[in-house]
């Protein structure tokens, strides 16, 4: 299992927190999803590291790009 911690600057309330973490969650190979809006972070836990380039491109894809 690979845990990873993205920092997203542009969570700025709970339904962004609602969309990103219902949108994560049908990324194959995706164990667990926290996105936290104080922090501006989403911390995802994922079966192995093959997993994250879908997990970020799921965020790209919703508008909520990691940097």
């Amino acid at each position: 299992m690979t845990i990873k911690t993205y920092s997203v600057p542009n969570i700025s309330c709970g339904h962004c927190v609602m969309t990103i973490e219902r949108e994560l969650k049908h990324v194959a190979g995706l164990q667990a999803v926290k996105a936290d809006k104080d922090s501006k972070t989403v911390r995802v836990e994922v079966e192995s590291d093959a997993v994250l380039p879908a997990v970020e491109a799921t965020l790209v894809e919703i508008g909520y790009p990691p940097v």
